[in-house]
């Protein structure tokens, strides 16, 4: 079934409803707000309908619906406990081309009954063609969660701004255009809710010019702010697993620089008019230098634009943020981060594993294990900042980008004090369609087959517990070396 979606002018217009118990009279409420002519049939009605008819803000007839009733009316909402009545009116309602809603009846709906978000004058309706009013009910919470009360103040404003543009005749259309969609960016809504309205920074915005080329002047609510970088988490790599702020920051950016391994179902929630740029460096394959993104970064911001950093995981996670954030402000640029969710967060949610989980670990490390040998000339393994040291008991490791010789690695993590026999999870293409996880020993990891990067391992006690069905086991080296303790 297909619906047509629309909002109706009701202001003035007849409307009726039968029946007046509380059902009936939350239907009243909503064509009262809409400011239709309510008259309302039933035998009774709840005390707040007796109130509203005594008020004159509603016509109540005490007695049983009639067919006339249905004369003149715009619209007709049926809220009886009787199912015959509820038909006999539909019918009828249908004889007279009249539209008409028998509440929790689909079948007797000439219209349904949205799930709304109200915030002033804007209005989310949702819809499930009354195959599932609790999903809609649920999609109704998480949009009010996400459009906060301001959005009906800061919809006034924008309706201000509009007359004053549409008032302009300095404007072509197109500026006009653009002008009105750079004020209704996510980001003008935080500057009107944290109270940094955008005439106090000056600039223009996008595409904003005179007849001679010169910056034209704009609309006090139109000029452009300036601009600034978020430094933002993508996730391990499925779009679901991306918070909300993040995929707002990626749907309002100008410019988006992205990591080699941010995966395309993400990139493409970009918005299509930003100018999105590859700078993943991976081993042996170098497209561009860290101090080339900071340039990047720096040079996009100080144009006035906004700018997107997006980054795998989360970027505070090996994600060289540290030297991103330092660059940004040594040149003055406003940077806000935006976190994500982390590989090793994600595996040991899908494996079904707690990476602290009570009597088998008391402690996270993450390390890495990643750099490329032929540039930097150290051993494998080198990196992960445990040589010589010792892992505290009822540890767990998480080796982030640990490449595919294991090998030194294991080593390392013997010396350290880690037994042979030790389990671990390796974890291929988190979050992918082809994601893999493969359960081994620290024995036997050095002799593993590869796995598909990006990867991950964890290691420790918690490591055996992972899902049977998740992870498959790899089989154990036939000469096994006795552990040393």
């Amino acid at each position: 079934m297909s619906l047509f979606p629309v909002f109706l002018k009701l202001e003035g217009r007849p409307c009726l409803v039968v029946g007046a118990g509380e059902v009936g009279e939350s239907k009243v409420a909503g064509l009262l707000a809409a400011q239709a002519r309510v008259r309302v049939v039933a035998p009774e009605a709840t005390a707040t309908l007796q109130e509203w008819a005594l008020a004159g803000r509603v016509d109540w007839a005490a007695r049983e619906f009639e067919p006339a009733d249905l004369e003149g009316a715009a619209l007709v909402v049926v809220a009886t406990s009787s199912p015959d009545l509820n038909a006999r009116v539909f019918r009828l309602a249908r004889e007279r081309r009249v539209l008409c809603n028998v509440v929790d009846d689909p079948a007797h709906c000439d219209f349904y009954y949205p799930a709304i978000v109200r915030r002033g004058d804007l209005q989310i309706a949702i819809s499930t063609g009354g195959r599932s009013p609790a999903l809609a009910q649920r999609l109704r919470q998480e949009l009010e969660e996400q459009f906060a009360p301001e959005y009906a103040d800061w919809l006034e404003a924008l309706g201000r701004a509009r007359d004053e543009l549409r008032a302009r005749d300095d404007l072509d259309a197109e500026t006009r255009r653009r002008l009105l969609h750079f004020l209704a960016r996510p980001e003008s809504f935080e500057e009107f809710r944290s109270g940094r309205p955008a005439e106090a920074h000056g600039g223009s915005a996008p595409g904003e010019e005179g007849p001679a080329g010169t910056a034209h002047p704009a609309a006090p609510r139109a000029r452009r702010a300036p601009g600034k970088v978020y430094l933002v988490g993508a996730g391990p790599g499925d779009p679901d697993l991306l918070t909300v702020r993040a995929a707002r920051r990626l749907r309002s950016a100008d410019v988006v620089l992205h990591d080699d391994l941010v995966p395309r179902p993400v990139i493409e929630l970009a918005s299509p008019r930003a100018r999105v740029m590859n700078v993943g460096k991976r081993c042996g394959r170098r497209r561009i230098t860290q101090e080339e993104i900071h340039a990047l970064m720096i040079g996009f911001a100080r144009q006035g634009l906004t700018v997107v950093r997006l980054k795998g995981g989360d970027p505070l996670t090996f994600g060289r943020a540290g030297e991103e954030v330092r660059a940004l402000r040594q040149a003055g640029v406003e940077l806000e981060i935006v976190a994500g969710v982390t590989a090793a967060s994600a595996a040991a949610a899908v494996a079904g594993i707690s990476l602290t989980e009570r009597r088998r670990a008391s402690s996270v490390i993450f390390i890495t294990g990643h750099h490329c040998a032929e540039r930097s000339g150290r051993p494998r393994g080198s990196e992960s900042g445990l040589a010589g040291g010792k892992l505290p008991p009822k540890a767990t490791i998480v080796v982030y980008m640990p490449g595919d010789d294991l090998g030194p690695l294991a080593a390392e993590l013997r010396a350290a004090g880690l037994l042979a026999e030790t389990p671990c999870l390796m974890v291929s293409r988190l979050a992918a369609p082809d994601q893999q996880f493969r359960r081994t020993t620290l024995e036997g990891l050095g002799r593993a087959a590869p796995l598909p990067s990006p990867k991950l391992l964890i290691i420790g006690a918690v490591a055996g517990t992972a899902d049977e069905g998740r992870a498959e086991t790899e089989p154990e080296p036939e000469l096994v070396t006795a552990s040393a303790e």
